[in-house]
């Protein structure tokens, strides 16, 4: 099963490229007293994912900060180093660009994308999420091959 609004994220981990290296970031210590806008996708330097989902936040960053939120979570499950490299390609620079390696934070959240007939594993889901405090307040899942509720501009139209 999914996570649901109104469930508290799990207990879990992502990682960062911090100024000495990969940093490993506690989920309940990140979103703690904070209002935060997650969006996940399938893959770092993948089409739809380069070439509209990123750039909308991108884009929309001081917008989505206008509508009180205080940090923007880019998640897939990817290593930190394409993560990072994926940030700079995409100006990005605004946005956490958060990897889930083995994907144990996106299965926790029961919210995986099985892509192994494609030859790609197990990644994330297309979806967006607010969370406030820990807590998801409102949720926004794409069904398969969709981008639509996902979208920077979806998610900054609901707040």
């Amino acid at each position: 099963m999914s996570i649901q609004v109104g469930d508290t994220l799990p207990a879990a981990q992502f990682q960062v490229m911090g100024d000495d290296g990969p940093k490993t970031i506690e989920v309940a210590e990140f979103f703690s007293n904070k209002k935060v806008v997650m969006f996940a996708l399938p893959g770092a330097f993948t089409p739809t994912c380069s070439a509209s989902h990123v750039p909308g936040f991108v884009v929309n960053f001081d917008a989505l900060k206008e509508k009180g939120v205080d940090e923007v979570v880019c998640l897939s499950v990817n290593d930190v180093f394409v993560m990072h490299a994926w940030g700079e390609a995409q100006n990005a620079e605004h946005l956490v660009m958060a990897a889930d390696g083995m994907a144990e934070f996106t299965l926790s959240m029961g919210l995986e994308l099985d892509l192994s007939s494609a030859k790609f594993g197990m990644r994330s889901s297309r979806y967006a999420m607010l969370v406030d405090n820990g807590v998801v307040t409102q949720l926004w899942r794409e069904e398969s091959g969709e981008f639509k509720v996902s979208s920077a501009e979806y998610v900054l139209s609901q707040l």
